[in-house]
């Protein structure tokens, strides 16, 4: 390893300029920002631990707008392998533009010293790729794995912002009122909270977690805008708020006066110290060392199950090596580097250029707050000029992990549907306390903050669509097949089935319904044991559909490929626009029913109700359903040519629906009638014999 210090001096022509600092693609460094100013001076000094001199040192300089994004001002390489060992070095670097190689866009002054690496780990104020050698170990054995561990973490702790609510702001609209949502800042971390419609006195209730890298804390901008549709946004007000004074591991509640507009802002804010998230080399593995796993395990014992229920256990994963990765480049090569995430702790690491079979040997290490997280692994390919491109992804549950197995897993697609090119060698552990895990199922889960924007997709919209279409098909299945049983078509199964039903309602207690849901729990893990896991087939079929639809666009793509789509889109919107309508329809006429939208079958329902209650209160319910059952399983019995019904189905679809209101000329809405006076003496009549 190689210390390369570097000194920040001064730079010429240029306006609210901040730089950033990468080696390998990855930000090693980042200066602070010099306001309102041409000839900026910093005048900071940072070491790096560099692994390879062959790697050049790529500065980037940008003019900082608060709350936008800030503007590129120019970019420049120090090429590390040209500097002179153990001298200092005054360099001057030209900043240039890529896109406008000819303009003038001044220099960057730095102050350069390259020398081994020395043994005190603390005059470095980043590490950068460290590599433990055994002989490194045996050397400093006074050092413990912990103290390692502390010295590798990213971030120094973790500052949550819950944003309450905003008072008395002021009104941005030709109605009084605005559309406000909030802007938060700190560093280079950004949110965006929602938006609330037409109010001045807002309230969100969202949270929002900062990384925290300096120990003395910082300030977090806030900015506050009225959306307006289809123009610029309006300001409405600033406020920043100062984490030095605030003490850790408590929630300070804050009254924010807004700068340059009305009102004020309420927020919650509470300081953490450093989670375990953490990235290193493959020999810095806290969990290799006896002494500290032995820790671990402590502090997620049973014993320790209600003592930080937030805390619920921790996942190590050792990303080791791809191989057979997808060529990105023109040379027939990637410059693959790997993402690690879990939940919104995401960590990368460094790149390996030039290469398909990449070795990393990292160390990722994060802090489990939900069991049932999902792992996200993927594998990028660096451009300098644009994002990365995508190479492959794996996503893992965390209750499927194997502790110490080192594993081999296919890459696939972004949607995880299908293999792509190349494999990526893991191995993971999990420690968790299941107590906590069980206790934190029941409380919502965390929200992601990144994720990717829907977007309109034919494939996905189709297989949504049988997806609930199979759900539909298994209920119609089941209510089928019981609907069998009551038809006689096969005479064993229809008298089997008629026993059952009279010993269950004849015995039923409310305890058995938390058991009769047992009875499925325990039939499907019985298949699951005996290797006829029915998971699997829902699996195949879903690949099945996305295979036939590959098929579909690839035959005759340019004749009749878009031509398919969109009569596949026009099928999709069909089926989905019969069933709104169905159900709508249904929903409306029990809302008719009630509202006497039709008052014969309004009178009906009410004569209906009177003998259901009178029935009920005189009689149990268990003889009630009891005889409801063995009619329907004689019925076919005592006249073999009668037509199934549903009584309750049949009485709705007289009741009209709204659009059927509509199309009415006029409907009647006397109070009584004729027919309604002969059903009140029937009513009457029945409650006197019952009497």
């Amino acid at each position: 390893l190689t210390q390369l210090t570097i000194t920040t001096e001064r730079r010429g022509q240029a306006a609210l300029d901040r730089g950033e600092f990468k080696i390998g693609g990855k930000e090693v460094f980042r200066s602070k920002t010099i306001n309102k100013n041409l000839n900026p001076v910093w005048d900071e000094k940072v070491s790096l631990l560099v692994d390879s001199l062959r790697e050049p040192l790529y500065v980037k300089v940008f003019d900082y707008d608060f709350g936008l994004q800030d503007d590129f001002m120019g970019s420049a390489y120090l090429y590390l392998e040209s500097l002179e060992h153990q001298r200092n070095l005054d360099v001057t670097l030209d900043l240039e533009d890529p896109q406008y190689p000819d303009h003038d866009l001044g220099t960057l002054d730095l102050a350069v010293t390259l020398s081994p690496k020395e043994g005190d780990f603390r005059e470095a104020t980043m590490l950068l790729r460290r590599s433990w050698k055994r002989s490194n170990k045996q050397l400093h054995s006074s050092m413990r794995l912990s103290d390692v561990h502390r010295k590798a973490q990213l971030w120094r702790g973790i500052v949550s912002i819950s944003l309450i609510e905003a008072r008395d702001l002021q009104p941005m609209d030709a109605n009084g009122f605005s559309d406000p949502y909030v802007k938060f800042r700190l560093g280079h971390q950004k949110y965006k909270s929602k938006t609330i419609p037409k109010t001045l006195n807002p309230q969100w209730r969202e949270q929002f977690d900062f990384h925290l890298y300096e120990e003395q804390g910082g300030f977090i901008d806030i900015t506050v805008w009225d959306k307006d549709a289809g123009k610029k946004d309006d300001f409405m007000g600033r406020c920043s708020v100062d984490l030095s004074p605030l003490s850790k591991e408590h929630t300070h509640k804050l009254d924010v006066p807004l700068e340059e507009g009305e009102g004020m802002l309420v927020l919650l804010v509470t300081l953490t110290g450093a989670a375990a998230v953490s990235i290193s080399d493959l020999s810095v593995n806290i969990l290799d060392d006896p002494h500290e796993r032995h820790q671990i395990l402590q502090r997620y014992s049973v014993l320790r199950s209600f003592h930080n229920l937030k805390d619920v256990g921790m996942v190590q994963v050792k990303v080791i090596r791809a191989e057979r990765l997808m060529a990105a480049d023109v040379t027939g090569k990637s410059d693959p580097f790997c993402v690690v995430e879990l939940s919104n702790d995401r960590l990368q690491t460094h790149t390996v250029y030039k290469n398909l079979n990449p070795e990393w040997n990292k160390v990722f290490t994060f802090n489990v707050k939900d069991i049932h997280s999902v792992l996200e692994v993927t594998v990028y390919d660096e451009d300098r000029d644009r994002s990365a491109d995508f190479l492959g992804k794996v996503a893992i549950p965390l209750l499927n992990i194997q502790n110490g197995e080192r594993k081999a897993y296919a890459l696939k697609s972004k949607e995880l549907t299908g293999p792509t090119k190349g494999v990526i060698f893991l191995e993971i552990d999990v420690i968790f306390n299941a107590v906590k895990a069980g206790l934190r199922t029941l409380i919502p889960i965390e929200q992601k903050y990144i994720e990717d924007e829907p977007r309109v997709s034919k494939q996905l919209l189709l297989q949504n669509f049988n997806r609930v279409r199979r759900c539909i098909l298994f209920l119609i299945n089941a209510g089928c097949y019981i609907n069998s049983c009551f038809e006689w078509h096969s005479p064993q199964r229809s008298i089997c089935a008629f026993l059952l039903f009279v010993l269950v309602v004849w015995n039923f207690e409310l305890y058995m319904i938390p058991l009769a849901l047992l009875l499925p729990l325990a039939w499907n893990y019985i298949l699951v044991a005996s290797g006829k896991d029915t998971r699997q087939d829902v699996v195949s079929d879903l690949l099945e559909d996305e295979d036939e639809d590959y098929e579909k666009d690839d035959k005759d793509p340019e004749r009749k490929g878009f031509i398919n789509k969109l009569y596949a889109i026009q099928d999709v919107c069909i089926s989905v626009q019969n069933a709104l309508d169905e159900v709508a329809s249904y929903g409306e006429r029990i809302k008719n029913t009630f509202n006497w939208t039709v008052p014969f079958l309004s009178w009906l329902a009410i004569v209906a109700l009177c003998v259901a209650t009178v029935l009920i209160y005189y009689i149990p319910l268990r003889y009630i359903v009891l005889a409801w059952g063995v009619n329907k399983f004689t019925k076919k019995l005592r006249d073999p040519y009668n037509i199934d019904n549903n009584e309750l189905l049949d009485f709705l679809s007289r009741v009209p629906s709204d659009i059927q209101v509509v199309g009415v000329i006029s409907m009647h809405t006397h109070t009584h009638s004729p027919w309604t006076l002969e059903l009140l003496l029937l009513l009457l009549l029945l409650l006197l014999l019952n009497g």
